[in-house]
């Protein structure tokens, strides 16, 4: 029998890529397009989640919740509330203050700066689904204890950190009884826009972290920043800069997972897609953006693995 905290870690961030994609249907309008792309997410997905099983829980033995737990799982809850405020009440948006609370972490709280950009993702709430910082504070804290479960599953994957950012904002909505902000579906043909700017946005990211040795949460922190602040000023442009925050995310992949330009541009044209397709699904929820790049990452390396051709499991 696989530890209690394991498994729970590993069904949080294989349903929570699936509960996104499943409003989406309900939440736009489900045309061919969607439902085809859906189906290819799902399928591929299924692969790449099936195969991460083993690795991803390890041994049945279960670890003691020991001090680094516990300054992680604060971590998040700390971070999400600082987000949210420089977000809301300082009117900087949810794009700019989560990369200014993950370019902080980074530079100067590097034992910190994981579970701190984790924590960001939940702060990028609109106040519309939680209009005060005690639901961010619950919000924070569920994820705060996925983020502690999920340790090792899917470890190295862009996106792991907003899938658990999501899973605390849909839970708290779900315990709170709170409603998902209103919102339109984006138009296909905004993916001409939408697809370059996340492949951009996914290969600056691997460049900044990888090349430029930043590391992952500074390397995204800077390509949010870059995209944002320029649509902060104009007072347009949000949803580019929202595109590019996201792939960004994908960039952050590990080289075992997902090495190489190509593969980064793909997940990153993938994400693209998917960002289009879940515009109207848990709208005002932290964590979306991460869980769009995550179903982007894990559907290249179950594609990759269906043909033959992947890396995305380097100890199966």
């Amino acid at each position: 029998m696989y530890a209690p905290t394991r498994l729970a870690g590993y069904v949080v961030l294989s349903l929570t890529p699936v509960a996104l994609l499943a409003r989406a249907l309900f939440a736009g309008s489900a045309s061919t397009a969607t439902v085809g792309l859906e189906g290819g997410l799902v399928l591929a997905g299924g692969v790449a989640v099936a195969a991460e099983r083993d690795r991803a829980l390890g041994t049945p033995d279960a670890p003691e919740l020991g001090r680094g737990e516990i300054i992680d799982a604060l971590s998040v809850v700390a971070a999400a509330v600082l987000t949210y405020v420089l977000s809301v009440r300082f009117g900087l948006g949810p794009v700019v203050a989560s990369a200014l609370v993950g370019l902080a972490a980074g530079a100067f709280a590097a034992e910190i700066a994981v579970p701190a950009y984790c924590g960001s993702f939940v702060g990028m709430a609109s106040p519309d689904l939680f209009p005060s910082v005690g639901y961010l504070a619950v919000a924070g804290l569920l994820a705060g204890l996925a983020f502690v479960a999920a340790e090792r599953a899917f470890d190295g994957f862009g996106g792991k950190l907003g899938t658990l950012a999501l899973f605390g904002c849909a839970a708290t909505a779900v315990l709170t009884g709170a409603d998902y902000a209103a919102a339109s579906a984006l138009a296909w043909t905004q993916a001409g826009l939408v697809v370059p700017v996340s492949v951009a946005g996914a290969v600056a990211t691997a460049v900044l972290s990888v090349r430029l040795g930043l590391g992952a949460v500074v390397g995204s922190a800077v390509v949010g920043l870059v995209a944002g602040l320029p649509a902060l000023a104009l007072g347009s442009g949000g949803t580019l800069a929202a595109a590019a925050f996201c792939a960004s995310f994908v960039g952050m992949s590990s080289t075992d997972r997902l090495g190489g330009a190509g593969r980064v541009a793909l997940a990153g044209a993938v994400c693209g897609l998917v960002f289009v397709t879940v515009a109207a699904a848990f709208s005002g929820a932290g964590g979306k953006l991460g869980t769009t790049a995550f179903v982007s990452c894990v559907t290249v390396a179950g594609a990759e693995r269906l043909l033959g051709t992947g890396r995305a499991f380097p100890d199966n």
